[in-house]
């Protein structure tokens, strides 16, 4: 087999079809890889063999579950330099960060087995009833069968684990579709998922467009469920169109960031620059939106443009690199065209904005009025709009007007206020002291509004991927 070829995987084996993809180092638009595009059939295949291996996979008892995620966990690890380099080719993220996503993937599969174990029901109070003297009653949580997975080209591994994980943790088969341009690491964890013992097709991994194979999965009456990170248009469609298959839907956000006049802004700095800038801004959490208090507007943007110039633009594989390139040359050029409108309606460019085939250099655009594109959409770029306030309540009125509602955070050491804007702010996630593009593995996470429906963290994803069944007896 060529090595740069990375077949489907259908019911444990290797597919190939007619047509073929090349997958393109964003950077440079070097091939990487082949992929191929799955036809209806095999689509169908996939799908089949899911479902026979969701009666396998239903009839693992939860220690099982959890030791073929733990030594999924392990071996990844033991990969984890070929793996951040798959990452790293397939999405342009500099490798450095790579490398991390590989090390938070690992992570979630291990919080994955936990949940494995801890997954029980309660006894339900019958004779709380007078008609349920003489009766007792429990719950326990049975899977829902057969999952369609479609994960976006930012974080195609951890957020692929994010889904993956704890679906098998709940007894489910998969069909794994991955974004069409990032393919290469969800046919590698396919193939290490086989060798640590998980079920023949209880993993399947189809590749190929969204708009003709995600449809595909989405329609198909053997899926039970489908589980979406990706654009908020998107996933709208897919619950339009999903009927009465359970959804959950991880969508698009503004992320916006409060910054009161007491807060520590050289503390802070790190962060709201790792926060704004990581993988060139291609974060759902990225911070798009910060809400300056008026009295420290000229010291936070000149200490924020100073950082920002440190950081070093270069080829992904260098392990110096801070920013890179974004996913496509389109996108590049997108942002590029939001930054200029931004500055027509009246926005003052402070820094970068320049475009390098799909690289843009992080741009910091002031006073940006807030009908525009970079506050109204989601950028999922390196640009940053600032904007100043007087009072807590004007800053967080700016937060809310937004159609998005995933995270968003706060500096301040105004415990006070702190609480009161985490009351106030409608998003699914609030930080204090931190930016909104915090997220650890394990905790809670989702939005409101047109960022999604559902939670992920693998506790409450498994959650998600489980129904409860209540069992009654008479004594």
């Amino acid at each position: 087999m060529n090595p740069m070829e990375y077949p489907m995987q259908i019911d444990g084996a290797p597919v190939r079809s007619p047509r073929e993809r090349a997958v393109a180092l964003p950077f440079d638009g070097s091939q990487v890889g082949t992929i191929f595009e799955a036809t209806e059939e095999q689509v169908n295949a996939a799908v089949e063999a899911a479902g026979r291996a969701a009666r396998q996979m239903r009839e693992l008892t939860l220690d099982e579950r959890s030791a073929i995620l733990r030594k999924a966990h392990y071996r990844l690890l033991e990969e984890r330099d070929e793996m951040a380099m798959a990452v790293c080719q397939e999405t342009g993220k500099p490798l450095k960060e790579a490398r991390m996503e590989v090390e938070r993937a690992a992570l979630t599969l291990l919080f994955s087995s936990e949940e494995a174990h801890r997954l029980h029901g309660e006894v339900v109070p019958m004779d709380a009833s007078p008609a349920g003297k003489g009766r007792m009653g429990i719950t326990v949580r049975e899977p829902v069968g057969v999952i369609a997975a479609i994960t976006p080209f930012n974080f195609p591994l951890n957020l692929a684990m994010h889904k993956i994980g704890p679906a098998i943790a709940g007894g489910n088969a998969i069909v794994h579709k991955p974004a069409t341009v990032t393919p290469i690491s969800a046919v590698k964890m396919a193939r290490l998922f086989l060798d640590c013992g998980l079920p023949q097709g209880a993993l399947n991994v189809i590749t190929g467009p969204g708009g003709a194979v995600g449809d595909m999965l989405v329609f198909h009456a053997g899926v039970d469920m489908i589980t979406f990170t990706g654009s908020a248009e998107v996933g709208q469609r897919i619950r339009n169109l999903a009927g009465l298959k359970r959804v959950t839907l991880e969508l698009g956000s503004n992320s916006a960031l409060i910054l009161e006049e007491d807060a520590d802004i050289e503390a802070a700095m790190p962060r709201i620059v790792a926060g704004s800038f990581a993988h060139s801004g291609q974060v759902c959490i990225s911070i798009q939106r910060i809400y300056v208090q008026e009295g420290i507007r000229t010291e936070f943007i000149d200490r924020f443009q100073a950082a920002t110039a440190k950081l070093a633009i270069g080829h992904p594989y260098d392990p110096a690199t801070d920013i890179s390139s974004l996913i496509t040359v389109d996108e590049a050029e997108r942002v590029v065209s939001w930054v200029g409108e931004a500055i027509r309606a009246g926005g003052k460019l402070i820094t970068g904005g320049g475009r390098q085939h799909a690289t843009v250099a992080p741009a910091i655009v002031a006073d940006v009025p807030p009908h525009v594109s970079l506050c109204r959409k989601e950028a999922f770029g390196p640009v940053v709009a600032v904007n100043t306030y007087g009072k807590l309540d004007e800053a967080v009125a700016m937060v809310n007007d937004s159609d998005y509602g995933l995270q968003a955070g706060i500096y301040t050491r105004d415990i006070q206020k702190a609480f009161q804007a985490a009351r106030q702010v409608h998003v699914g996630g609030f930080h204090i002291n931190e930016t909104p593009q915090y997220r650890i593995d394990h905790m809670p996470y989702g939005g409101v509004k047109l960022s999604g429906t559902g939670r992920e963290g693998p506790k409450y994803a498994v959650e998600e991927m489980t129904e409860p069944k209540l069992i009654t007896w008479r004594v």
